[in-house]
This record gives structure tokens, C-alpha cells and sequence, in this order.
């Protein structure tokens, strides 16, 4: 089953990427590919994993600490997230 998240970090781009796939691991997720999309001058972007449990797709953002929600989905839920998020870092 697919799954997307939200995710709050207090820290850069390159720095959540690492935390966010480290916290997948530490749920159980046997992360197989992941892409990392973000704007150099936008607080947010958007990790996409595969995974033994399916598609996850995280939209973080900046804030106070580190936190991840995730929520199962189906799969058409999954790209529709994907798609309004890369539009919308595109600026489209």
C-alpha cells in the first residue's frame, strides 16, 4: 500500500533527506530507491521512496523539530500529492 507523509525539520534540504530516510528504517520501510526535489529558495520539498511497502511520498517543510506523519493511501492519492507538489515547486 502507498503512503504519504509531512514531515517539520528545523534543518536544510540535504540534512532531512537523511533523517527522513533514517526514520522510514526506524518504521519498519526497506527504502530500495529515494529522490530528493526542492528549490534552493523554498523552505520545503519532496522525498520520494520506494520501498519493500510501497510508494511513499514526504512533503517536508521547515519548522521548530523534526517530526514525520505518514498516512496510507491508494496509489492514485499518491500521485496526485506528487503531482500538485512538483508543480508547485516548478512554479507552475
Amino acid at each position: 500500500m502507498p503512503y504519504i507523509g509531512f514531515v517539520k525539520s528545523p534543518y536544510g534540504p540535504a540534512k532531512t533527506y537523511e533523517l527522513i530516510l533514517k526514520e522510514l528504517e526506524k518504521r519498519g520501510f526497506d527504502v530500495t530507491f529515494s529522490k530528493h526535489h526542492w528549490m534552493g529558495d523554498a523552505p520545503f520539498g519532496l522525498i520520494i521512496a520506494e520501498t519493500d511497502r510501497g510508494e511513499v511520498a514526504i512533503r517536508w517543510n521547515l519548522g521548530k523539530t523534526f517530526g514525520l506523519k505518514l498516512e496510507e493511501v491508494e496509489k492514485g492519492d499518491v500521485d496526485e500529492f506528487v503531482e500538485d507538489t512538483l508543480e508547485y515547486l516548478s512554479g507552475d
